[in-house]
């Protein structure tokens, strides 16, 4: 062949594989932590903890300010974010556990059922080579609700919530294997002392060798390596589930470190559950910022191998901010003006940040109004890359949005919310402000309590008296939102319909 057909045989191959690269449909990095509060990262208002790679992400693309996670709590928020299904509908509603507490009982938590459809399914079936990290939380090993059986090519992580209650585990799961940690001995997530231990070194047994954050983020930059190396035509789906902050307060030192002594002029005695530690706020803010490290490396990671530039980032959280394990709210103003925390239906439970960072798409430095939910990224991301969204899910897509095309945006009437454990509550965020809820359902209980969102943000003002009209209304919206789940059954709305 001449020299020129040569060159020119060779300069249409690249122009294929640049056209083909041009219309594959992006990268997705979905990144959820885990009981981080709406005012915890510098972009949303905190002042004390520093997240300088989460900040500078929301520079890059759009700031959401009404955003709402799934769920209160850890395991129905992922399966909200994976299904698309608000709690009303979604098959995991609660943290129901398969087996015990105790450290010989069996790993994992209710598993999510094959036919459910998840966000890694629609997406391989597109294409993409999907990878997930972190915890799961939707079912042990050997189940149906194990990640491999839910879509997912690869994971590493914890498949249990309550191994995760420890950062310093015996071991992790890579896919169905055990990955043994270095140095880790196992010893309870819960302990209390009496009186505080002589000195911050004595604390050294709450510790390890291998922290689990720092093992997962390294998985995960191998999964980027080895993409970029072996499959760089194929589309990269990677959800990143954080297990920070939920304590344990544990943190590495050099990021402890980080963070003022006087912050802390007593120890935390585990007096409310999880672990002692001699510097607790200290490491609370440690633990955020090690977190913002591994978004860092992460994104770093993708621009490395000249990813990131087509790959969409999500980032939020499962439910707000935690009351227990010695984290100080109040200390960081984690919620703000919000009424009450994780495990209840009020804005502080379920108020969450909300960034997405799409330069070909998203303009920098936007923010957004919309009402919107963690039910809404399936749909999103299942337009975005040209697959169909499953059928009978809550979610819209946010695309519009997102194109700043707000005129074209589809809105949800309303956000549906309920939650089976504890004394059992229910939820409805209306698009114009108001919000009702239930509480002590448990009870029997089915008063609603009215809030005018736009004027009292913080649920201090009940005006169910005021319009009974109304809140007859909405108890008939709230009865028709959703369907009994029998493994996670209401009692005094289950037999309303």
């Amino acid at each position: 062949m001449p020299t020129r057909a040569i060159t020119c045989f060779v300069a249409f191959l690249v122009h294929v594989a640049a056209v083909a690269q041009e219309h594959r449909p992006p990268n997705v990095l979905v990144i959820m932590a885990d009981d981080l509060g709406l005012h915890e990262l510098g972009s949303y208002g905190q002042e004390k903890i520093r997240t300088p790679h989460l900040d500078a992400l929301a520079e890059r693309g759009m700031r959401f300010t009404r955003a709402y996670s799934g769920s209160t709590v850890c395991a129905p928020s992922r399966a909200v974010l994976l299904t698309g299904k608000h709690t009303g509908h979604a098959a995991i509603r609660g943290n129901r556990e398969v087996g015990g507490w105790g450290p010989e009982e069996p790993e994992g938590q209710w598993p999510l059922a094959d036919e459910e459809v998840t966000l890694a399914e629609v997406l391989r079936d597109r294409g993409y080579y999907t990878a997930g990290f972190g915890k799961w939380g939707l079912g042990g090993p050997g189940s149906e609700g194990h990640p491999n059986n839910q879509g997912f090519d690869h994971f590493y992580g914890y498949l249990c919530q309550r191994v995760a209650h420890n950062y310093y585990p015996t071991h992790l799961w890579r896919n169905h294997g055990v990955d043994v940690l270095h140095g880790n001995d196992s010893f309870r997530a819960h302990q209390r002392i009496a009186e505080p231990l002589a000195s911050e070194s004595d604390y050294e047994g709450y510790r390890g060798g291998d922290y689990a954050p720092e093992e997962i983020v390294r998985e995960a930059e191998s999964v980027i390596d080895a993409h970029a190396e072996n499959r760089r035509g194929q589309s990269l789906f990677l959800y990143y589930a954080s297990i920070i902050p939920h304590v344990a307060l544990q943190a590495p030192e050099e990021f402890v470190g980080m963070y003022p002594g006087e912050w802390d002029p007593e120890p935390y005695l585990g007096d409310r559950g999880y672990l002692p530690n001699p510097r607790p706020r200290a490491t609370y803010a440690a633990m955020i910022t090690f977190m913002d490290h591994t978004v860092g490396r992460l994104l770093e990671r993708l621009e490395a191998h000249g990813m990131l530039e087509n790959t969409i980032v999500i980032f939020t959280s499962d439910n707000g901010t935690t009351f227990n394990g010695g984290v100080d709210r109040a200390f960081f103003d984690s919620l703000g003006d919000l009424r009450g925390y994780k495990t209840n239906l009020h804005e502080g439970g379920i108020r969450v940040p909300l960034i997405v960072s799409y330069p070909a798409m998203v303009e920098g430095g936007a923010t957004s109004d919309l009402l919107c939910a963690s039910q809404d990224i399936l749909p999103t991301l299942c337009e975005l890359a040209g697959a169909p969204a499953p059928d009978g899910i809550d979610g819209i897509s946010l695309l519009p949005t997102l194109r700043g095309e707000q005129a074209a945006q589809r809105r949800h009437e309303f956000l549906y919310f309920e939650f089976p454990e504890g004394n059992q509550q229910q939820a409805i965020v209306f698009n114009d402000g108001l919000k009702a809820i239930r509480k002590d359902l448990r009870k029997g209980n089915t008063a609603l309590e009215l809030y005018d969102l736009n004027r009292d943000p913080g649920e201090a003002h009940d005006i169910a008296d005021r319009r009974p009209d109304l809140v007859a209304s909405i108890a008939r919206t709230l009865g028709g939102a959703r369907a009994p789940n029998p493994e996670f059954p209401i009692p005094a709305l289950d037999g309303d319909r």
